[in-house]
């Protein structure tokens, strides 16, 4: 007999099922899913069609106007920085450098006069030097620390101090007949033909390449609103378009006031940004670059005035690297040639009689200079100096009157030149005002009409 294991007989069982694994719990579908399911869902319908379309429509127009008044708002302060920061400094530099030169042509005219300066001599240079200085404190506050310009100034602050006190132990040894005072003189000189108008020169051309940059920056082409423009037009006239097809309805009022919206923007875009760059354009061509010609040509013609009075003061002591002539004469007659050439490129540049007629005149005037000089320095060569220094510093056919006619029609033609470009820059950055507020108003103007276009084609389905 078979026996049972011990714990009564066994009863068959089915096996046992293996717990169900733990699994993850059934994911959600994610916003971005649900929300793309519905906009399918809605696509799939004319109502649903209509509202996406304008969603799309009105942030287009949106966007349109955001773009333009972020473009136009960045041109509008260029050419604002053109008129008011630019300008303003570029033509400050240039005063910087005409101020330092016509003081060392005083400082050099009033020792030829002797122990006892003319006091119109002295007051000028007075007023040269307080005006390099004022016009230096005033580049100073408006000017980065860390571009050149900085550096510049600073570098022109230290010297002018120096040059002064070279100038006033000139005049000190002068007065007292020391030939010393000759030797501080053209010391000075020296300084400031070395160091502190080309440290003035360096300044003027870096305002001016900022004043280039600028007005580049307000003249550059709105190129992404152009065609924001264009894109959103196209959008609107094809909404119109599939609306006639679908109801024969020629007009929707939302949509049409939503268009006209985005066509002023756009052709107020177009022509203002045209308007201001020509005339930005024509302030730079016909206004900036006569003036850096005639401010060179001004300062070309104080420094050989300058080297003219101290040919008389060295009497040959200073002569050129080779030893064969006179350096300051040498001087005179580069300075001399490069006025000339200016003031045939500025005539060329005059646009009218206004511009033309001052520079016609200096051209004149430096023409009677120098032979008004020939004639001075052939009395000198005679040993006649005091002969010479008559026709040189003398009140009747002297170079001096000669120079001053000179920088009378230069001071004329650059006032007019000035004219000229503030005029014109200022008609270029007015085209541009009001712009960008518009654009935005215009732009809210359009998406609130474009929506309420759409909705009331949607009315239609209620």
């Amino acid at each position: 007999m078979t026996q049972l294991p011990q714990g009564g007989p066994q009863t068959q069982r089915a096996p046992e099922q293996a717990p169900a694994p733990i699994g993850l719990p059934a994911q959600r579908p994610s916003t971005w899913a649900v929300q793309s399911r519905r906009l399918r869902a809605a696509a799939t319908t004319e109502p649903g069609r209509l509202q996406i379309i304008g969603a799309v429509l009105a942030l287009l127009v949106l966007a349109f106007g955001v773009v333009t008044t972020l473009e136009i708002s960045h041109r509008s302060a260029a050419a604002d920085d053109v008129v008011g920061r630019s300008q303003p400094l570029s033509a400050d530099a240039a005063n910087i450098y005409r101020s330092l030169a016509d003081a060392d042509t005083m400082a050099a005219g009033g020792f030829l006069a002797g122990a006892q300066e003319p006091k119109a001599v002295q007051d000028q240079y007075r007023k040269d030097i307080e005006e390099a200085a004022r016009l230096l404190v005033k580049a100073s506050a408006n000017t980065d620390a860390s571009t050149s310009s900085w550096q510049e100034i600073t570098t022109l602050n230290e010297l002018l101090p120096v040059y002064t006190g070279l100038i006033e132990r000139a005049r000190a040894n002068n007065r007292q007949g020391l030939p010393l005072g000759g030797a501080y003189l053209r010391y000075a000189n020296q300084k400031m033909t070395n160091e502190l108008l080309p440290a003035a020169e360096r300044l003027y051309a870096a305002e001016t390449g900022r004043l280039d940059r600028d007005s580049g920056d307000a003249r550059q082409w709105p190129f992404l609103s152009l065609a924001a423009g264009i894109v959103v037009l196209g959008a609107l006239v094809w909404m119109q378009r599939r609306n006639y097809r679908r109801t024969n309805r020629v007009f929707n009022h939302g949509l049409l006031v939503a268009t006209a919206a985005a066509s002023v923007v756009l052709l107020w875009l177009a022509v203002g940004h045209t308007v201001a760059r020509t005339e930005l354009r024509s302030a730079m061509t016909q206004g900036q670059e006569s003036l850096d010609v005639l401010n060179n040509a001004r300062i070309n013609s104080l420094k050989a005035r300058a080297n003219e009075n101290l040919t008389l003061v060295a009497r040959g002591a200073v002569l050129t690297a080779d030893g064969s002539a006179d350096q300051y004469e040498t001087d005179y007659t580069t300075g001399m040639k490069a006025l000339k050439a200016q003031l045939k490129q500025a005539g060329q540049l005059a646009d009218d009689r206004n511009g033309s007629a001052p520079v016609a005149e200096a051209a004149r005037s430096v023409t009677e200079w120098q032979e008004r000089h020939r004639t001075a320095r052939a009395t000198d060569d005679r040993g006649d100096y005091d002969g010479a220094l008559k026709q040189i510093i003398g009140t009747e056919n002297s170079t001096g009157q000669s120079f001053q006619q000179v920088d009378t029609a230069l001071r004329k033609a650059l006032a007019h030149e000035q004219g000229e470009f503030t005029s014109a820059a200022e008609d270029g950055r007015g085209a541009l005002r009001g712009l960008p507020t518009g654009a935005a108003a215009l732009a809210v103007l359009g998406a609130v009409a474009a929506i309420l276009g759409v909705n009331r084609r949607l009315s239609e389905y209620r």
